[in-house]
Parts: C-alpha cells; sequence; structure tokens
C-alpha cells in the first residue's frame, strides 16, 4: 500500500500548473482487495497496540543511548529523531563508505541489522521494541565501535 500527503500549496501547484500531473505513488498490488485487507488489518493492530503513539515512551532512552556514542572512536555526529539514529563517521582517506560498511558488516555478524549509506549507519527499530532491546542495540554497536 502506498500513498502520497502533500499540502495544498504543492497540491496545487502539480495540479493546477500547465499539464496538470498526478502526484503518483503506487506498487504493482495496489487496490488489491487483498493488500487492502492486510493494510486495514494493519492499521486495526496498530491502533490496538498504540504503537503510533507508544515509540513516544521509549523515545527518550533511544535518544540518550544514541547520544552516549559521542567520542567513540571515529564516529563525528550523532543525529536522531524520535526512533530514527544517524551515525556518521569520519572516512577512511580514498576509501569513501569503507568505515561504515566495515561498522554494518561488523554489526551484522553480531546479529544487528543496520543500513548504511555513504560514512552514515542508520537505524530504526520497529514500533514494538522494548527497553532492553534498546540496550542491547547500543550494546553491540558500542562493542562494534570500540573495535574501529
Amino acid at each position: 500500500m502506498g500513498a502520497a500527503i502533500v499540502s495544498k500549496t504543492i497540491y496545487d501547484a502539480f495540479m493546477n500548473g500547465p499539464d496538470g500531473i498526478e502526484i503518483f505513488h503506487g506498487y504493482t498490488y495496489s487496490g488489491h482487495p487483498t493488500a487492502c485487507a492486510a493494510g486495514l488489518a494493519t492499521l486495526d493492530i496498530y491502533a490496538r497496540e498504540n504503537l503510533l503513539t507508544r515509540a513516544k515512551t521509549v523515545a527518550k532512552e533511544w535518544e540518550d543511548a544514541s547520544h552516549s556514542l559521542r567520542g567513540l572512536p571515529h564516529v563525528i555526529d550523532v543525529r536522531n529523531y524520535g526512533l530514527i539514529l544517524g551515525l556518521e563517521f569520519d572516512p577512511i582517506p580514498g576509501k569513501p563508505g569503507a568505515r561504515a560498511f566495515d561498522v554494518f558488516v561488523k554489526c551484522f555478524d553480531r546479529g544487528l541489522l543496520t543500513r548504511q549509506t555513504a560514512d552514515i549507519l542508520a537505524l530504526s527499530p520497529p514500533l514494538i521494541i522494548e527497553p532492553k532491546h534498546i540496550d542491547q542495540i547500543f550494546e553491540t554497536l558500542r562493542a562494534v565501535l570500540k573495535t574501529l
């Protein structure tokens, strides 16, 4: 399931221009009854388990754990917003992206899946995350970073 949400100003710029193009966001099975049923069931689970608001209850712990990585080897910036973390490393001269890829591989080998783009590691845990999972994630990250 996909959607495009834009402000009225942006909508008007696209729809009232000379060509009036559609703001499209879709997938192969968009609108398929099974995909719609799965989407509705997912929304029911999010509502029943308060998943959208639950993230706020662990966001401060995630933020504190994220920023505790400052000062570890080769960490040059720590950015977070809610349960999203961007961890930036100083690049290895002549090998852009290699340091973050090394961290990505070492984390993966220890059971932690991250995303790597250039020399930035990105983490965004599932909304069902609990404090014990946050501890586990950051213990793994800290251990890997100390090996650099």
